[in-house]
């Protein structure tokens, strides 16, 4: 098989080179229409509509590979579609007895479909495989750091303490929430099979006393589900592909974007395994992984609304509805391919520096555990007390460059009260440790 020039990926670096990219390359779409011609010839075969020969012959031809994917393209603007020229040259290297069968009963729309499907499913299997390793890094990344505390930030400041383990727990558990919806949509995608207006009326002109049983076997020779109806008109695969690769894109981008976030200069609590490097200053170490991925998450949404909107689709075969959804889905499978590429080899090089978070927690030289000793002297000092002394401290702690914990020590009537664990913010992460444990026990 002979491809167009390739869409090598010159401007998207999220998803070139990736496994997803060869799945969704010209090429696999051209072998996933010749699997569909192919395998409803052998469905045909199957339930007596065609000689076993027939299956035999389309399914050599079609695995020939002597089929032009840029002359396929040039070709379909007549018809609007690659199927029709597809089918000319499919029956044309299978000739003679036998090329009558090729795409017998069948329309445009059938093959686009179900090929669709197979390059989805064909690529789905290898975002899983990503989702799972990315799984396991943040599995080990939890675990690891289940007691290393660091400032929680809300609304960009600084809040109350919160562990690195507890922020890893959560970056897999959104993962995992793609892996499932991945993995519930990849099951349920069907085989398309209708004919020209969905009633498959062909298939019992063609003698199929019981047209409906086609379809079945259609989805058996693909391994895909069997359809209860025809699709053509009634886009739910479509729509669920678009909001599975949609939710993944951006539960990836929330694990990059901390990533980038933590990863500043003036942060600096993690960073990259390898950063990329800049074309005009040296000494950076750019977070390419997390960028890459951050950019898919911004652009998957808008390509999720394309797909959605083509559910209005009128008629029997929708005139551009149809159509509109071919570039962007695969534009998505390959942004989320190239994201879940990417978020495996960011958090399986992920560095954690600890001590730099440590370093971070006495940033408000103990007021970040304001909340906690506002509870605990209310129970001393009463409520109003409790809070007016706490501000009044708040504001010589900025204004004397002293820690919150050494000025409560200098109240009278505190004495007594073990101040120094009560200001210690590694000493307030709440129930942080118990929480990561619990989300460390999905599977």
């Amino acid at each position: 098989m002979t491809s167009a020039e390739p869409d090598a990926g010159l401007l998207a670096p999220g998803w070139a080179g990736s496994p997803a990219a060869s799945a969704t390359s010209d090429s696999a779409y051209l072998r996933a229409l010749l699997d569909a011609e192919a395998a409803l010839t052998r469905a045909q075969a199957a339930l007596g509509l065609a000689p076993e020969e027939a299956a035999t012959a389309v399914t050599a031809a079609a695995r020939s590979g002597d089929f032009d994917a840029r002359d396929i393209a040039v070709r379909a603007r007549a018809g609007g579609n690659p199927v029709i020229p597809l089918v000319a040259d499919l029956t044309k290297t299978v000739g003679g007895e036998y090329g009558p069968y090729v795409h017998r009963g069948a329309t445009s729309q059938d093959i686009v479909d179900t090929a669709t499907v197979l390059v989805a499913v064909r690529t789905l299997d290898l975002v899983r495989a990503d989702l799972g390793r990315t799984e396991a890094a943040l599995a080990r990344l939890a675990a690891e750091h289940r007691d290393t505390a660091m400032p929680g930030r809300t609304l960009t400041q600084h809040a109350v303490p919160t562990t690195f383990g507890l922020k890893a727990a959560g970056w897999r558990s959104l993962v995992l929430d793609a892996r499932d919806r991945v993995t519930a949509v990849r099951n349920s995608l069907p085989a398309q099979l209708g004919g020209a207006a969905g009633t498959l009326a062909a298939f019992g002109a063609y003698g199929a006393t019981d047209p409906t049983a086609l379809p079945a076997a259609y989805a058996r020779e693909l391994g895909l589900r069997a359809p209860e109806l025809p699709w053509h008109t009634l886009r739910t695969p479509i729509a669920d592909l678009a909001g599975c690769l949609a939710f993944a894109a951006g539960a990836l981008g929330k694990v990059a974007t901390d990533v980038l976030t933590l990863a500043r200069t003036e942060i600096a609590e993690v960073a990259e395994g390898s950063g990329g490097g800049s074309s005009a200053m040296p000494h950076k170490a750019n977070p390419v992984r997390s960028t890459l991925i951050a950019a898919a998450a911004r652009r998957a949404p808008q390509l999720a609304a394309t797909l959605y909107g083509s559910l209005a689709a009128e008629d029997e075969r929708p005139a551009g509805a149809w159509h509109a959804e071919w570039e962007p889905l695969r534009d998505l499978l390959r942004l989320v391919g190239g994201a879940a590429r990417d978020a495996a080899e960011l958090t399986e090089g992920l560095r954690v520096h600890a001590d730099v978070m440590r370093e971070h927690l006495d940033l408000t030289h103990g007021l970040i555990v304001s909340e906690r000793l506002s509870a605990e002297l209310a129970s001393v000092l009463g409520r109003a007390r409790a809070k007016a002394l706490l501000t009044e401290l708040a504001k010589r702690t900025y204004a004397e460059g002293r820690r919150l914990g050494e000025l409560l020590a200098e109240e009278p009537e505190l004495k007594g009260l073990d101040l120094d664990s009560l200001a210690d913010p590694a000493r307030y992460t709440g129930a942080a440790a118990t929480l990561t444990d619990r989300a460390l026990e999905r599977r």
